[in-house]
């Protein structure tokens, strides 16, 4: 593997879990009473991780915000294009940052997983969000890649500018893999959240996107600021091809 892409495959120390763990007993086999009273207790530790999730995602959309005043310029099936376009019209960008160096000659595996568990787009549209790929590839590089993976993503080369390196997707290590959420608010665009390599582990649905940015998944529950506009949970689901009614 090229060493410039490791990145996208590391574990932290620490965390990797073996096989051949001689401390690591093997499940017991119990009946049906006893298996439902240690469900149960590991359930209150799930809803008690759910509950802390929900407070760290309410922290996130308090944090402070940046304003971009620079230029970027990035190079799509549409032409050239400024960050400001990216948005497509939406209040909400995230960027998911897919490695791709310009001396590669197809794009990182891991980060290839990634895109292969998200969904479809028209969900995170409905909430005003839009989700696309930025990579140091150039276009001729690219297009081929996605026609090959078979992905309708909108993906836009950074080649031109110093979007990836600005942001923290290149650096002298070299390519690395996140996402960056930006916010598009009385016509400024704001830099709002990063997160980086084992931090998007957890991301791949509508939810954890949602999740991730300043307006959240703008529903009645959530504790969100004031300027958030809120209806109620699950009226809002649509069948990806019904939003337009």
């Amino acid at each position: 593997m090229d060493q410039s892409r490791e990145c996208c495959h590391s574990i932290e120390k620490g965390t990797g879990i073996s096989s051949k763990n001689s401390e690591m007993n093997n499940p017991r086999i119990v009946s049906r009473k006893e298996w439902q009273e240690a469900q149960q207790a590991f359930l209150e530790k799930e809803k008690e991780l759910t509950r802390a999730r929900d407070e760290l995602n309410a922290k996130r959309r308090q944090l402070p915000m940046v304003e971009v005043s620079k230029n970027y310029i990035f190079n799509g099936t549409n032409g050239t294009l400024g960050l400001h376009d990216l948005f497509d019209g939406r209040r909400q960008l995230i960027v998911y940052h897919f490695m791709f160096d310009p001396s590669w000659e197809e794009g990182c595996d891991g980060c290839s997983m990634m895109v292969d568990n998200m969904g479809h787009p028209s969900h995170l549209n409905a909430r005003d969000t839009t989700l696309v790929l930025i990579s140091r590839a150039p276009l001729d590089k690219i297009e081929p890649f996605r026609a090959r993976m078979g992905w309708t993503l909108p993906w836009y080369s950074s080649f031109s500018s110093d979007f990836n390196y600005d942001f923290g997707a290149t650096t002298k290590a070299g390519e690395t893999h996140g996402y960056s959420v930006f916010l598009l608010k009385d016509n400024k665009i704001y830099h709002t959240y990063s997160t980086w390599r084992r931090g998007v582990e957890s991301l791949g649905t509508n939810w954890s996107y949602l999740d991730i940015t300043p307006l959240g998944r703008q529903e009645l529950w959530e504790d969100s600021p004031p300027w958030v506009a809120q209806s109620s949970p699950y009226k809002w689901w649509r069948h990806h091809d019904r939003y337009d009614e």
